[in-house]
């Protein structure tokens, strides 16, 4: 089931990757009237804990620098209801969803079929200790099938992200060490200019990166040692395996079923840049 996990992964992340790509998500968030990007990505992904503080947002996102969460949070809930944001974060991902698969195929059985697998495996995931995919737990699933879609395969990933973390807590490596390992992972170097993290202060960085050599985790040059080569793969694997439970519920026939309707979906999805 890890090899399961994994193709899900693959197949099921283009759909949620529109939210953060694609324009229709932003432009419904700031037509709410959040101010920048981050507001409303923390506005409206934190939306599903509830009213809850900057610093739980931080402990649940995890791969937040310190005080990031904490410029959001909870500013962006003053003015403009979490219920708002979460409701045009879902409006904006599935236009975008649709746009891009073109009206035929986003009304395709084929499509439907997708979502209604998809959704079985996301409501039949176990939540303890699964604190953003049970917050998504408690919203209503979507009645219209791209919708439905997105919905589901964003719970999934917030089940699977929620594992993510306990692998990344398990092997003590920090939100900031995480995006280091995954630009090595990506082939980026210096680590240090990956997209997600270049934006922090050098000697942030700095630290960083001098705890990673510590621990024997990267070379002088800041690139992977064998030990960080095995702590990275070591932690996929175990994502992995803590990803695999939802898809217990769905019969080895449905699961075939799911991966040939979500192929065709995923791949126009990655050659219109979600990947």
């Amino acid at each position: 089931m890890t090899l399961t996990a994994r193709r899900m992964f693959e197949l099921l992340e283009p759909i949620c990757l529109v939210t953060y790509f694609a324009d229709e998500c932003n432009e419904e968030l700031a037509a709410l009237g959040h101010r920048t990007y981050w507001d409303g990505y923390f506005a409206s992904r934190a939306a599903p804990l509830g009213r809850v503080p900057a610093q739980v947002v931080h402990a649940a996102f995890y791969s937040f620098a310190d005080g990031e969460a904490a410029r959001h949070i909870p500013s962006a809930w003053e003015t403009i209801p979490p219920e708002a944001s979460v409701a045009a974060r879902e409006r904006g991902s599935a236009a975008s969803v649709r746009r891009i698969l073109g009206a035929e195929r986003a009304d395709s059985p084929g499509l439907v079929r997708a979502a209604d697998l998809t959704t079985k495996a996301a409501t039949n995931a176990p939540a303890e200790g699964r604190v953003m995919y049970a917050g998504m737990r408690t919203l209503p699933v979507p009645s219209d099938p791209v919708a439905r879609l997105w919905h589901s395969a964003t719970m999934l990933r917030e089940h699977r992200a929620d594992g993510h973390v306990a692998a990344l807590v398990g092997a003590r490596i920090g939100g900031t060490e995480a995006h280091v390992l995954d630009a090595l992972a990506r082939g980026i170097h210096p680590p240090e200019s990956f997209g997600r993290i270049h934006h922090l202060p050098e000697e942030r960085l700095a630290a960083v990166m001098d705890g990673l050599r510590e621990r024997g985790l990267v070379d002088t040059d800041g690139r992977f040692t064998d030990a960080g080569r095995e702590t990275k793969q070591r932690i996929e694997a175990l994502t992995d395996e803590l990803a695999a439970p939802p898809y217990d519920a769905l019969s080895p026939a449905e699961l075939d079923e799911l991966v040939a309707e979500l192929e065709p979906l995923a791949a126009t999805l990655v050659a219109a840049g979600s990947r």
